[in-house]
């Protein structure tokens, strides 16, 4: 099946058999997007590694594959994830579906929830386009980062309630009661030092992975950020897509 892609005719891609593209879904705000600095290296394609780029149409996945704030977008985690990925399961593509979007606190991960700042719709959006991947691959899981929005005192509080129940939503719109998803944590930078209610966020976050069976929780320990303190710098996103996809494996069954 030749599908066509924003670059040009000569990368079209090849689709597997559907039981041999794996599909990820990527959701979160612009650390899952990805802000880090592209270099020549990201742009260089791998047939292995997929992405659903904004016209819908499957590409190979080069940085960035995010298109939130295309002004700003990035290197993110998937690329490094899929590489890491792949070393255990040979013989599959993997699929991304990119669906986050910089700065959605998560009340914007509600149905009909309507985000300005990307012009978009997170929830319903995510939904759609995974559903168009589903026809032609197998979902494997989530990948969320996500709550810098949410690190406020008066949204802090309930956050813990809202990520459970987009978590419960997604398995139930994909009728897949057990999908894994990996939740990745917020940064833990020098110069921009945690308050209370990012530790309530960062601890609601652990929680759900230590008692909701098929989550994960990867650690941002040692992570640094770009001059700005707010995101993962380009070294540190690769590193945590090899973490987001260590994570997975504990998970994957």
């Amino acid at each position: 099946m030749l599908v066509s892609t924003l670059m040009s005719p000569a990368a079209e891609v090849t689709l597997p058999a559907p039981a041999n593209l794996h599909l990820f879904l990527l959701a979160g705000q612009s650390n899952m997007a990805g802000r880090g600095e592209v270099t020549a290296a990201d742009q260089v394609p791998d047939e292995r590694i997929l992405a659903l780029n904004a016209r819908g149409e499957w590409v190979q996945a080069v940085d960035p594959v995010h298109w939130d704030k295309p002004d700003i977008v990035g290197v993110g985690v998937a690329r490094s994830f899929a590489r890491r990925y792949l070393e255990t399961h040979p013989g599959v593509t993997v699929g991304f579906i990119p669906t986050a979007c910089g700065g959605s606190p998560i009340s914007t991960w509600l149905p009909n929830a309507y985000f300005e700042a990307t012009y978009s719709f997170p929830y319903n959006d995510a939904i759609a386009r995974t559903r168009r991947a589903l026809t032609v691959g197998t979902l494997k899981g989530i990948l969320w980062h996500q709550g810098e929005s949410d690190s406020h005192p008066n949204l802090a509080p309930v956050y813990e309630g809202a990520l459970r129940d987009l978590i419960a939503r997604f398995r139930t719109e994909f009728g897949q009661p057990m999908l894994p998803v990996v939740i990745g944590q917020l940064g833990q930078f020098e110069a921009a030092p945690w308050g209370e209610a990012t530790r309530i966020v960062d601890a609601a976050q652990q929680r759900i992975a230590a008692d909701t069976p098929q989550v994960a929780f990867v650690s941002s320990n040692g992570l640094k950020s770009k001059p700005d303190n707010i995101h993962f710098n380009r070294a540190a996103l690769i590193e945590l897509g090899h973490r987001y996809a260590d994570a997975f494996a504990t998970i994957d069954e």
